[in-house]
């Protein structure tokens, strides 16, 4: 579904680069995790697979299409779902209206599953604590056949972390998703179909 070909990419005014001639082809119905060292180019890794940057040499292709050639908007649009670190929520909605913006049906139920009570629904998202939980239910809501999450379990309590790793895991089997994770955490990386690690500016297929 998503693969990387001979991808190498370097940071602007920086002549060594952090990720050298990566190849892997990622599959739908999957759930994936990337692990590594801090500065090993996760992120970096994760922005190339959504479209926002493109790879100095090489091409992510999209069911055998550089994503290029319809360009990193439609992309994003119609192929992925993300969840940022930073949310990336528009603060003057409330969690209910981000989350339709992206499906305009999506039941409520989603919020309540990832911990939100029905007093928050129509709060505006600033008065919230629970900005990374509708972060993470519009994502999920999203017809995009690829979910890329960027550390969605980091500023969360253990319960609805381990609530959020069961929903990832389902939507990658029951809907055939293919899930793409950069963590930290060892119980997403044990909870993954597949972990990869980031390491000498390769990705490498570990054993679990």
């Amino acid at each position: 579904m998503l693969e990387l070909k001979d991808v190498t990419y370097s940071y602007q005014n920086k002549s060594e680069a952090i990720l050298s001639k990566v190849n892997y082809r990622f599959e739908k119905g999957k759930f994936y995790s990337i692990i590594g060292q801090s500065g090993a180019g996760k992120s970096t890794l994760l922005s190339l697979l959504a479209g926002l940057d493109y790879p100095k040499k090489g091409q992510v292709l999209f069911n055998g299409e550089n994503i290029k050639k319809k360009g990193s908007s439609y992309h994003r649009r119609h192929h992925v779902a993300l969840v940022f670190q930073n949310y990336n929520l528009i603060d003057y909605l409330t969690p209910l209206e981000n989350v339709r913006l992206v499906n305009k049906n999506a039941d409520r139920k989603i919020l309540s599953e990832l911990g939100l009570d029905e007093k928050q629904f129509n709060r505006n998202v600033l008065q919230l604590s629970g900005g990374q939980r509708v972060a993470i239910a519009r994502a999920l809501v999203s017809e995009a056949p690829i979910i890329l999450a960027d550390e969605p379990t980091g500023n969360l309590d253990e319960e609805t972390a381990k609530d959020i790793i069961a929903i990832l895991k389902r939507m990658a089997l029951d809907r055939q998703k293919c899930v793409i994770v950069v963590t930290h955490s060892k119980e997403v990386a044990q909870a993954s179909d597949v972990v990869l690690e980031l390491k000498k500016k390769q990705l490498i297929e570990k054993k679990k």
